[in-house]
């Protein structure tokens, strides 16, 4: 169990973020500055203020003098925020760190000090947007697409999107016997009609064109076609103003027109592949239907490029939803929409399945998925359907395909990260635990240990590209052959010493760590010898 110490430490390993703030606060902290932040940091999620360590990495121990009547200080804040938020106060060899915890405002309701909603921007404090505020708002009410349009009726909805969802239902579901039940009890069924009158989700996806002009126009998909980037009309425009199953198939045949094929070759085999994965553009547009907010007055946008699409929905992120937890945090703003694709098979699960889309994109090695241009108002989706590594998607094939069905959404990105050299994130923990067993499987593979470790693609990776030299490279010589690099240098340096950065430039590519314990080595078997205990001490070969 992880003391109060080692969390201390922890944070001051980490970033600021709006979850952690750091204040030296040597001799004290203004008390309304210090409602301020809580206040900031409630609106954001919670998260920590920490007094008397400094706010620049590397973060040292201060100490402060602040906050020196721990009761009446929570006291005050509890009155101030009606948040109960916990003051503590640790010592750290003599010196006194106090630790404020905030817990996260309710769901719906920001939190005001002084009429002001509180934010923070950077190293300021400033007054929320309204946007931010309307959308905290919106939180604590109920599913819209689960709300009644009053003024609908049965009659406004599509007999043919209510079939093909039929057929889709009873496929995934092995039900025969929902053919024979009337379309009526079919919608009450999956709970878009219920007594009170028809819901917002029936008419989002098997409204007809003039029902949803009439009662939720916004509620619509348009499809552009564009040869290039340049700005002016499209090629081709579609306004889709009708239920979601009225359409679904047709827009993704409209994109498959277009999708060419990618060529590359594997010894006598030729591969073709998708410039469009047909999973990966389903999934993103189920998200847009399922996830954007219908209160606002834009329009989903699926706009298709030669070699990328652009999904754009209104509405910005799910609260609590972010790029950084998508794939491990679910929170579907129109369950009611989400649960009827649950049940038809369109999504395995009332979730996001944004993992599915992260998968296949891995899997045919094209760039991950861009959100990069997502803000409050609207989430942008980027697929970037250019396959940018060949020997990347021979090396999966050989794994096997019915060894990558076993894969985890994780392994997936584990893999990826590793073969675009990047370091392997601890959040979340689940990350580790699966390069563990790639490492096990002989997937991946490790170097050194610590602060220094390293991990690379197996051997069988650069085989398959010819590059067997660079994993040579990569992998670094064996331990005998550094450890003779090393006695060699020294020997040769017999009269002088060797000091040890001179010898961290001979094994550049090695940590400090391992290069002591290759010296312990030749120490132990006394081919070299230590002179001195410090900084300036020196290796000479040994007697």
């Amino acid at each position: 169990m992880t003391t109060i110490m080692e969390q201390l430490h922890s944070w001051m390993k980490s970033k600021e973020n709006e979850h952690l703030e750091f204040k030296e606060a040597k001799n004290g902290f203004d008390s309304d500055k210090l409602t301020k932040y809580c206040c900031a940091l409630a609106n954001e999620g919670g998260g920590h203020i920490i007094l008397g360590v400094s706010d620049k990495q590397p973060r040292i121990i201060v100490g402060s003098k602040a906050c020196s009547n721990l009761e009446k200080i929570k006291s005050d804040l509890i009155t101030r925020l009606h948040l109960r938020i916990d003051v503590n106060e640790i010592y750290v060899k003599n010196h006194r760190v106090v630790i404020v915890t905030v817990p996260s405002r309710p769901i719906g309701v920001p939190i005001q000090y002084e009429k002001i909603y509180w934010m923070r921007r950077g190293e300021e404090l400033v007054s929320m947007t309204p946007d931010m505020l309307k959308r905290i708002f919106y939180e604590g009410e109920p599913d819209f697409s689960a709300q009644i349009c009053s003024q609908a009726r049965f009659e406004d909805l599509d007999l043919e999107a209510i079939k093909h969802f039929r057929e889709m239902w009873m496929r995934k579901s092995g039900n025969g016997a929902l053919k024979n039940v009337s379309d009526a009890k079919l919608l009450r069924d999956i709970e878009v009609i219920v007594d009170k009158g028809v819901t917002y989700a029936a008419l989002i996806l098997f409204g007809k064109r003039s029902a949803l002009r009439k009662f939720l126009a916004q509620a619509e998909v348009i499809f552009e076609y564009r040869s290039s980037n340049i700005t002016g009309p499209a090629q081709q425009r579609i306004e889709y103003t009708q239920g979601f199953f009225s359409f679904d198939n047709e827009l993704w045949e409209r994109i498959n027109l277009r999708n060419d094929l990618q060529h590359f070759q594997d010894g006598l085999f030729i591969w073709d592949i998708p410039t469009f994965n047909e999973k990966a553009i389903r999934e993103a547009i189920l998200n847009a239907v399922s996830h954007r907010d219908y209160r606002e007055a834009g329009s989903i946008w699926v706009k298709q490029f030669p070699r990328k699409i652009i999904i754009a929905s209104p509405g910005g992120f799910p609260s609590g939803i972010n790029p950084s937890n998508m794939l491990w945090k679910q929170q579907p703003r129109n369950r009611r929409i989400a649960d009827v694709f649950n049940k038809c098979g369109l999504v395995e699960r009332a979730g996001q399945g944004a993992d599915r889309i992260f998968e296949e994109s891995i899997r045919q090695g094209k760039p991950l998925p861009d959100f990069a241009h997502t803000d409050e108002h609207e989430v942008v989706l980027t697929l970037d359907g250019q396959i940018q590594d060949e020997n990347f998607l021979k090396f999966l094939e050989k794994i096997g395909q019915e060894r990558l069905a076993s894969f985890t959404t994780e392994d997936f990105l584990v893999i990826d990260l590793v073969h675009r050299e990047q370091p392997i994130p601890s959040t979340p923990s689940e990350l580790k635990i699966r390069l563990k067993h790639l490492i096990d499987l002989g997937i991946i593979e490790c170097l050194g240990r610590g602060r220094g470790t390293q991990y690379l693609l197996c051997q069988q990776y650069y085989v398959l590209t010819k590059r067997s030299g660079i994993y040579t490279r990569k992998r670094g010589l064996d331990k005998e052959t550094n450890k003779a690099l090393l006695l060699k240098h020294i020997r040769s340096n017999a009269k002088m010493g060797s000091k040890f950065n001179e010898l961290h430039q001979v094994l550049p590519s090695l940590s400090r760590d391992q290069i002591k314990q290759l010296l312990k080595e030749l120490k132990t078997q006394g081919l070299i010898q230590l002179t001195g205990s410090t900084k300036a001490s020196l290796w000479y070969p040994g007697i």
